[in-house]
């Protein structure tokens, strides 16, 4: 089956549909979501959107908490591109349905998260994300333009060596054509050709045990462009979230909000004890790396599983009205937190690095754009500042969207790609080679590379993680394509990315903390 369209969007998120509906009206898009159009990073996203909206702030103001966050990595030229354009992006979004919480004079309701100097987090309760997913994918759903492919796997972008010129001197002399895309409901692998393709395909939380990602949060457009030979940077930057939910038998772990923190919520040690002021003189409103690392130091040295976040000291009809899937969520495990505190543990939970972008949206292959979490843009350096991620997405997707109508005009689709060929490799996958295959790099994730790490745990993880992609490609080549071998095969790109750069950085910064390098933070 080849199917034709002027975009191709690969990623349901905050990223894809908004730029969908922005490329819509110069002609036909593709959305392919590889399970349900609802089910994506964005919608688990709980505490907010960043914008400068009301004074005090100001543009200088949130460029400053950005910069400081992201530990002297931060691009300059990104950061003031995403904070200025904002207030304009959250416009469209009010546009498009989206309803954030108002106070009783009608403003906007803001909320104040750790590394923000005012407050100026837009959000709808504690599910800020799913409200935006709702609100774009109404849109979505009713434009004429846009056909959505829901249970659609991307297995591999289509590229070949590009003839002409390289339109910047740090891109790749390679062009894309659109993308090989699974269809699970009868398993076959077609060939989707398109004169732009952007790739929002999230995060990479389930290459770790613990994650508050959805578990389909793979990694896969950033494994796809390393296999495509485009540009991949940053990977060494994972930021776990300091507070997903102390619950063994629930996958991915149920987030708690930072806004809880930055409403007031303390962290004590299992006795009671208050211990952030020992690590930080901002307290629990310090930046997550460093109440990440904060709470890894405390289980390690008191042989603790978990740490708790309490907020009974505040009023319990606020709590209540502020934060109530938190609420519900932890009243249906037994724990009424305007009375009992809640245990908490550390979870993977962003990338920072990833597919390497400009300005424009563009990456290192011709005609293919990346935004959202799978793209490093330089915003977020070497640690993400609470709630920039929801609106880097939107200035990105928008930027992209711009770039390819304009180089709609001078596009064509490359008719002379070939359909995947699997002949030879109809041997179904071995389900219990992949299971157990799967279960090792997690381990060697979080054991080796996860909030604390150090050379010998690096040298040990590349390892043991060689052996696993050996056998893996092996697996792979033999057998019939399938989404579980391809996230398999995508996990482990996405693992190698992240120690060959871990090992590559001589330093600890931001979220990348070596202790063979100890900062002036390290305790």
């Amino acid at each position: 089956m080849r199917r034709e369209f002027d975009f191709l969007v690969i990623g349901s998120g905050i990223a894809g549909l908004s730029y969908a509906l922005k490329v819509a009206k110069y002609g036909s898009v593709a959305v392919v979501s590889k399970t349900e159009i609802k089910e994506t990073n964005t919608a688990y996203a709980q505490g907010g959107i960043s914008s400068v909206m009301y004074e005090p702030d100001s543009f200088d103001k949130h460029v400053k908490d950005t910069l400081i966050a992201g530990d002297g990595l931060c691009d300059i030229e990104a950061v003031t591109k995403v904070v200025k354009e904002a207030p304009e992006q959250i416009q469209q979004l009010l546009n498009w349905g989206t309803n954030f919480d108002k106070d009783e004079s009608g403003r906007f309701d803001l909320h104040r998260e750790g590394g923000h100097s005012e407050h100026r987090i837009l959000h709808h309760k504690d599910n800020t994300g799913e409200e935006i997913q709702r609100a774009l994918i109404h849109e979505v759903k009713n434009h004429s333009s846009i056909q959505v492919y829901e249970n659609h796997f991307a297995v591999d972008v289509i590229t070949q060596h590009h003839l002409g010129k390289v339109t910047e001197p740090w891109m790749r002399d390679i062009e894309c054509y659109g993308a090989y895309i699974l269809n699970k409901d009868n398993g076959q692998i077609e060939t989707f050709l398109a004169k732009t393709t952007l790739l929002a395909t999230g995060g990479i939380g389930s290459v770790y045990q613990t994650t508050t990602n959805p578990l389909i949060a793979t990694g896969d457009g950033v494994a796809m462009v390393f296999r495509a030979k485009g540009i991949i940077e940053n990977m060494e930057f994972v930021q776990f979230h300091p507070t997903a939910l102390y619950n063994l038998s629930e996958r991915p772990s149920f987030l708690i909000t930072e806004a809880m923190r930055g409403y007031g919520g303390i962290l004590r040690r299992q006795n009671g004890q208050e211990f952030m002021e020992e690590y930080d003189e901002r307290g629990c409103l310090a930046p997550r790396d460093i109440v990440a690392r904060a709470i890894d130091n405390e289980l390690k040295n008191r042989g603790e599983e978990y740490v708790y976040l309490d907020v009974t000291h505040k009023d319990a009809e606020e709590t209540m009205q502020h934060f109530p899937n938190i609420y519900k969520k932890c009243l249906s495990l037994g724990i009424d937190i305007t009375k009992e505190m809640i245990p908490v543990v550390p979870a993977a939970h962003y990338l920072c690095g990833g597919i390497k972008v400009d300005l424009k949206g563009r990456s290192s292959i011709n005609n293919l754009y990346a935004a959202g979490e799978c793209a490093s843009t330089g915003l977020h350096g070497a640690n993400r500042l609470a709630s920039n991620s929801l609106i880097e997405a939107l200035v990105f997707s928008n930027a992209a969207a711009e770039d390819a109508i304009e180089k709609l005009k001078d596009s064509v689709c490359n008719q002379h790609i070939p359909d995947w060929n699997d002949e030879g490799t109809s041997h179904p996958e071995e389900m219990i080679l992949i299971t157990q295959s799967n279960k090792e790099v997690q381990q060697i994730m979080s054991k080796y590379v996860g909030i604390v790490r150090s050379k010998i745990r690096l040298n040990r993880a590349y390892d043991r993680l060689e052996v696993l992609y050996r056998e893996t490609e092996a697996l792979y080549q033999d057998s019939k394509v399938s989404e579980k071998i391809c996230h398999l095969r995508n996990k482990i790109n996405v693992g190698y990315l992240i120690i060959k750069m871990a090992r590559k950085r001589k330093e600890s910064r931001g979220l990348h903390y070596n202790i063979d390098y100890p900062t002036k933070l390290d305790h």
